[in-house]
């Protein structure tokens, strides 16, 4: 269990470091990448629903105390994107190579999409409904350009740190 805890710990920081460093500094028509709805994503793919559920709100609440954004706007999103996204995956058999790309950058512009929202809601959003979709679409293009990179890496790395079953006779 503990390998388990420091794994996911280890991705979530890597996550927040390449998010804050290298991936600020490269943008799509003046859009940035978000690289912890990706991995909610996945995780939340992999793991299924509670595991996405509960890496999607430490991540999310790491993010918006590393960045200082708005305290819980980031966690409620990744929560509930990792919690669909986990819920859709036990009900999806497909084997296809390309699921993983479509339910991150769905969920990408999902997750985008209900962040504006409550941003809204509470009065921190200051960009008109235009540059809110395209800042969506944009991010869930990312969100699918990066996962045939990162899905690999982080599935064999969560699949290692799974506790291995013990028989006894």
């Amino acid at each position: 269990m503990t390998r388990r805890v420091i794994a996911v710990a280890v991705i979530i920081v890597t996550g927040i470091l390449l998010q804050s460093t290298i991936l600020s500094q490269i943008t799509l028509v003046g859009v940035k990448p978000e690289l912890l709805y990706l991995v909610t994503g996945v995780v939340a793919m992999v793991e299924g629903p509670r595991e996405g559920m509960l890496v999607g709100f430490f991540a999310g609440m790491s993010q918006d105390f590393f960045l200082n954004q708005p305290k819980g706007i980031t966690a409620l999103t990744l929560t509930l994107l990792g919690y669909t996204i986990g819920l859709m995956r036990q009900y999806i058999v497909s084997p296809s190579p390309l699921l993983p790309t479509v339910l991150v950058a769905i969920g990408t512009f999902s997750g985008v999409l209900v962040y504006e929202i409550v941003a809204f809601l509470l009065g921190q959003l200051e960009v008109g409904t235009y540059q809110v979709l395209r800042v969506a679409v944009l991010s869930g293009a990312y969100g699918a350009v990066l996962t045939p990179l990162v899905f690999p890496a982080l599935r064999r790395m969560l699949e290692g740190s799974r506790p291995r079953r013990v028989v006894r006779f």
